[in-house]
């Protein structure tokens, strides 16, 4: 994807971007339920804790891309175009994932009435806060973390979910979905970044950006065996 960067300043952005990648994915190998996932002692349980915990950032999601959107001015308007089209593709992805956990032999009634767990507090505080300032661009790191685990986790898990979590099925639609249509975002996130990375500061704000949403984004994961 570097090739399709025009501007330098968004090629060496991405460059770095790439970096803070692999550490949030040797980071999310110590999270205790990924490790057993990995490990192949994952079970249907957790699962269900899985979708529990990812519910209320699957929510806020959408809420704080809306939030990043209104926040561009109009010499931003194509930006804010991208990100509004991006909010109302996923504002319904919830519903998958309630679908999904009842499909697990979950209760709806407990996922529905789930609190943020410390971690996701953390994540919906910070993105918030990043989306009601003016121009976000930095958002743009966030997105980075957060659509790439759907472009380069999510077929991966779900198939590894199902082999052990058998004889449940019509359970893994979630993850199926976003690793067959993550591709097409993370297109439209090279476009916005090659777009508003324009100098130094620019790419600094948004590395840091993703580095902060890798970090809570771990932490939300990390919470599932904490509480």
């Amino acid at each position: 994807m570097e090739e399709k960067l025009v501007h330098p300043q968004a090629q060496q952005c991405l460059q770095q971007l790439m970096r803070v990648w692999f550490d949030f994915e040797r980071r999310l190998n110590r999270v205790p339920i990924i490790n057993r996932l990995e490990t192949g002692h994952f079970t249907v349980e957790d699962y269900r804790e899985l979708l529990l915990n990812l519910r209320q950032q699957v929510i806020e999601g959408s809420r704080w891309i809306s939030r990043g959107a209104s926040s561009f001015d109009r010499h931003f308007s194509d930006v804010r175009s991208i990100v509004i089209a991006h909010a109302t593709e996923e504002h319904k992805d919830y519903t998958i994932l309630e679908n999904d956990f009842v499909a697990a032999g979950g209760d709806i009634k407990e996922i529905i009435q789930r609190e943020r767990n410390l971690g996701s507090e953390a994540l919906h505080a910070f993105l918030m806060y990043k989306a009601t300032q003016a121009n976000p661009i930095s958002l743009i790191g966030a997105m980075w973390i957060i659509e790439g685990l759907g472009q380069k986790m999510a077929v991966n898990w779900a198939d590894r979910i199902e082999q052990l979590t058998k004889p449940y099925n019509n359970h893994l639609n979630f993850l199926r979905y976003h690793g067959e249509n993550d591709d097409s975002h993370m297109a439209k996130l090279y476009k916005l970044l090659d777009r508003v990375c324009q100098s130094e500061k620019d790419t600094r704000v948004i590395v840091k950006t993703a580095r902060v949403v890798a970090r809570l984004y771990a932490m939300q994961l990390d919470e599932i065996d904490e509480q």
